[in-house]
């Protein structure tokens, strides 16, 4: 059973408000641009990656009720969205969230041995974040890069073919960069 966020109090209870910032409310109104007036609700998925880049990487219940605003829809149709998709987290993350694709071309390349060499090195199991809130684990489902697998996703970027020791390369250099990852992010071709 999918637990729903909420309007209560006790959803929200301890979560500070969330307001898009100036910058953030510009790009929300440009992809609400791109889609035809009767055809807003098209612009809600890029709306919720600006609400989760705007939120330290996670989608809080006033977070997606400000994109159901700005919508003028329904919060349940945001929640139905966000609780849809692997790339929104309905809870708090690390700096940057390491999604590696377990689905079976990845799985038969090696994926968990991936998926386990990054928990043993880091501390955590799949769904965890570091104690110094530096890296979050997730297993997702197929992240459309079969080819090159196994593979990660962390914000926009994929990082494929992936060894033991490309795995340990990517930990030490997220490990010195200071921005957040998002998929927000802009990725060279």
């Amino acid at each position: 059973m999918m637990d729903y966020p909420t309007q209560s109090h006790s959803a929200t209870e301890g979560i500070p408000p969330f307001t898009f910032s100036e910058q953030g409310l510009a790009e929300c109104r440009t992809i609400m641009g791109r889609y035809p007036q009767d055809h807003g609700k098209s612009a809600l998925i890029p709306m919720l990656h600006v609400a989760q880049t705007e939120n330290d990487g996670w989608l809080s219940v006033p977070a997606m009720d400000a994109v159901a605003k700005l919508l003028g829809i329904q919060y349940i149709e945001v929640y139905e969205v966000a609780t849809f998709y692997s790339m929104f987290n309905l809870n708090p993350v690390g700096k940057h969230v390491l999604e590696v694709c377990h689905t079976v071309p990845c799985m038969l390349r090696g994926a968990d041995d991936v998926i386990a060499h990054i928990g043993k090195r880091l501390g955590i199991k799949p769904g965890e974040t570091t104690k110094d809130g530096l890296f979050t684990l997730k297993a997702a489902e197929c992240l459309g890069s079969c080819g090159t697998a196994p593979m990660l996703q962390c914000g926009a970027k994929y990082h494929e073919h992936l060894t033991i020791e490309k795995v340990d390369e990517l930990i030490e250099r997220l490990r010195g960069q200071e921005k957040r990852n998002n998929y927000t992010d802009r990725t060279e071709a």
